[in-house]
């Protein structure tokens, strides 16, 4: 069984307060949540306008495709969300 995990930040330049940014995270997680099998949560910087960090996790069989589905949740956010830029991700497999 292998556990693929990503951190994901993301930058919300346009959030002028803590209602603004959860309007765009939730966007975000629903979207996600609904295009791949994976769970995926706001895990840091609750309290911050114009930064979010993302946590996702899925378990598979294969390490190659517990990586390559979180690469396509990174290039899904990139592509679906220019308001929000990705400032960093790191995906570890365990």
């Amino acid at each position: 069984m292998i556990i693929g995990t990503c951190i994901i930040t993301l930058h919300i330049p346009a959030a002028q307060s803590l209602k603004e940014k959860r309007q765009v995270v939730k966007s975000v997680l629903t979207r996600i949540r609904n295009e791949f099998n994976v769970s995926i949560a706001e895990v840091a910087e609750q309290d911050r306008w114009q930064k979010a960090v993302l946590g996702v996790a899925c378990v598979s069989t294969s390490s190659a495709y517990a990586h390559g589905l979180l690469e396509k949740v990174v290039q899904f956010i990139e592509r679906q969300r220019p308001d929000a830029p990705l400032l960093d991700y790191e995906i570890e497999l365990l």
